[in-house]
């Protein structure tokens, strides 16, 4: 019984890290952009690349290899659909892209911070950078 308590504290501890939690949005978020895109192909851009290759849907573009006889169905290549899942993954690929890029151009870089210790120009001992005279020979020291 302790053992299964110790799991389920282990699982609670792991469960609520930030990393994981931070996934589980991004997760739910991609499935809700993979329908907007989905949407976005099905509805807008396969319906004019049908109507130019002479069909009312790109999806039901198909290579029969047996025509459907009795009860057996037809045996069929649907090769409009596998284009459009290939078509839906570059969409999904480049806007992924996209807004990774446009997140990376928002991140503001942090100047690096000043050096805790800056060299005396008398005796070339470290001193530290806020000093106004050096700990080793007084000499008076530039405001940095």
């Amino acid at each position: 019984m302790n053992m299964l308590r110790d799991i389920g504290r282990e699982f609670k501890e792991f469960a609520l890290k930030g990393n994981v939690v931070d996934m589980a949005v991004g997760v739910v978020i991609g499935a809700a952009f993979g329908k907007i895109v989905t949407s976005f192909l099905n509805d807008v851009l396969m319906p004019p690349l049908g109507l130019l290759t002479g069909s009312v849907s790109f999806a039901d573009h198909t290579l029969v290899l047996k025509a459907a006889a009795d009860k057996a169905p037809a045996v069929a290549i649907r090769y409009g659909a596998f284009l459009t899942a290939v078509i839906d993954f570059a969409i999904v690929a480049a806007a992924t892209f996209l807004l990774v890029k446009a997140m990376n151009g928002l991140r503001l870089e942090k100047a690096a911070p000043p050096p805790p210790e800056r060299l005396c120009p008398e005796c070339r001992m470290a001193v530290p950078t806020q000093a106004t005279r050096c700990g080793h020979c007084a000499q008076p020291l530039a405001a940095s």
